[in-house]
């Protein structure tokens, strides 16, 4: 029996909440197809960092290279800097454990939940595969003369061609196992950002090697149209990092908003993240009222990475029969208890 080593992290606001009802649901997958995971929890986040001033500290992320996957609630809290503790425990995660891949499935399970008209699930399953280390994300840049008339702002858009090249291989052999429609889009803006015209160049050679692979190319203002327009021309994109984080949330918005969406931060073979997309939500922390689907279906996520395909189909299966049959009845807070829809996705689990 396969036992998966899981580093947990609940975070802020609503993701100790969320974190354990997708922990409940892995733990019923566990005991219907046969593995365990032993799960450590870790306390950083905004709690933590109040109380001991440490952020995200390098024997942190030692422990976690020592775990098969991360299961990670939400950052974020009013109460300290924007973004600090964002950089710090998401970013630190990403870049130190080169989690290159972000991973974002499209996949619209009820048609009720789209604000496209005459669109259906037929329409709206694709994925988009974002790279997730470089970038403007790289972080190279600041801030000179700060709140003076002079202030001067710059952060750099960083691409490597070993980054590329990497991110880009991965989504055309996603793409070829996905189904059959194998139709791969890169996503870009090489028109007015010269510099990525290497993603232009070296897609069209990376796809010599797939020649069952239909290609496709997009800017993304255009794919930003598209996605509404005719979400079905979509398979598989692959996209810099920058505009990734963009479309995605777009893409969410067309499968039924952020509380359904979940993301796996991927290093192929190595420890990777998964997470819900949402917020931290604070208003919502700890009244038991936060929908945790896209914690759950981060659960499927992390468990399809792991080898448990059964499990993770079961898991994605079991969120669209709670949508469809209409036991779920929207996604707002506080229209279902948090655990609630924890313990209605265990029971169709367990009757698979």
């Amino acid at each position: 029996m396969a036992n998966h080593r899981i580093a947990v992290l609940g975070g802020d606001g609503i993701g100790p909440e969320v974190v354990a009802e997708g922990l409940k649901v892995l733990r019923a997958a566990g005991e219907v197809y046969g593995f365990t995971a032993e799960t450590t929890d870790y306390p950083y986040g905004t709690d933590h960092f109040l109380a001991t001033g440490e952020k995200f500290p390098d024997s942190a992320l030692d422990a976690m290279r020592q775990h098969d996957a991360v299961f990670l609630g939400a950052i974020g809290d009013p109460r300290v800097e924007v973004g600090m503790l964002e950089r710090a425990i998401i970013a630190g995660l990403r870049f130190q454990l080169d989690l290159y891949v972000n991973l974002r499935p499209i996949k619209l399970y009820d048609e009720r939940l789209c604000p496209l008209k005459g669109k259906t699930p037929d329409d709206i399953d694709f994925v988009v595969v974002r790279e997730n280390t470089e970038d403007a994300y790289a972080g190279i840049g600041g801030i000179l003369k700060k709140g003076t008339p002079n202030e001067v702002a710059m952060q750099s858009m960083v691409y490597t061609r070993n980054g590329v090249e990497r991110v880009i291989r991965y989504a055309f052999d996603l793409c070829r196992k996905r189904n059959q429609k194998r139709r791969l889009t890169l996503v870009d803006k090489a028109n007015a950002i010269r510099a990525q015209d290497i993603w232009t160049r070296v897609f069209a050679e990376v796809a010599k090697e797939y020649p069952d692979i239909e290609t496709d190319h997009g800017y993304v203002d255009a794919t930003c149209m598209w996605f509404l327009k005719k979400p079905e021309w979509y398979d598989t994109i692959v996209t810099p990092n920058l505009f990734g984080d963009i479309i995605t949330d777009l893409g969410a918005a067309i499968q039924g908003g952020m509380g359904i969406a979940a993301s796996g931060n991927i290093h192929p073979g190595k420890v990777s993240m998964f997470e819900p997309i949402h917020g931290s939500a604070p208003k919502y922390a700890g009244k038991n009222v936060a929908n945790p689907i896209a914690a759950i279906a981060a659960v499927g996520m992390m468990l399809d990475y792991l080898g448990e395909h059964e499990a993770g189909a079961a898991i994605d299966s079991a969120i669209q029969t709670l949508l469809t049959s209409g036991k779920v009845q929207n996604l707002r807070a506080g229209t279902h208890a948090t655990n609630d829809v924890g313990d209605w996705t265990v029971e169709l689990i367990q009757g698979a």
